[in-house]
């Protein structure tokens, strides 16, 4: 009987210490976990796809943070919706970021960073960005619904967005003003 308590107290003192154990590991690896920020660009920030540098364009910017290594600029939100949205994108995406143009000057965007799954987009406007047509992003429903009466385009959130109207396949081709 004796020995039979000694071990109900071993295994449950076993039982405490392992659950111990892992409690620490749970919270020493989601300490790991940083929330992604944005970054500000500088003059010599380059675009990923292009190496076009994000200074020298008008136009709303966007960037990518991954789990590893440094963020992706973009220097047109197309660009970095394409990127996002790619069905075979396998990097572990920590956040994504595209400029508030409600506050940030189109012609020489800069600052504004705001969560690219929480913006609207205006997708269709007349306004040009690096690349020519591009995606005009806002953090506020009035600037976009502003912009669309301005520059016309349609207000879309981040969700209705599919690859397609955002694909990559040469804006010349839509665009005969290019």
């Amino acid at each position: 009987m004796e020995v039979q308590v000694k071990r109900r107290v071993a295994g449950m003192a076993l039982f405490r210490w392992t659950g111990i154990v892992l409690l620490a590991t749970v919270a020493a690896c989601s300490s790991r976990v940083e929330q992604a920020k944005p970054q500000e660009i500088t003059k010599e920030t380059v675009c990923a796809l292009d190496g076009m540098l994000l200074a020298e364009h008008p136009g709303p910017k966007g960037q990518i943070h991954y789990d590893q290594g440094a963020p992706d600029f973009y220097c047109d939100t197309k660009e970095v919706l394409a990127m996002v949205l790619r069905p075979e994108q396998r990097r572990r995406v920590t956040g994504v970021f595209v400029q508030d143009m409600g506050k940030a000057d189109w012609n020489q965007p800069s600052g504004h960073w705001i969560d690219a799954k929480g913006a609207l987009y205006v997708l269709g406007s007349r306004r040009n960005g690096s690349m020519g047509p591009t995606v005009a992003t806002f953090g506020r429903e009035e600037d976009a619904q502003q912009f669309v009466k301005q520059y016309g385009g349609k207000v879309l959130r981040f969700q209705e967005i599919t690859p397609d109207m955002v694909a990559l396949d040469g804006g010349v081709v839509r665009d005969q003003r290019m």
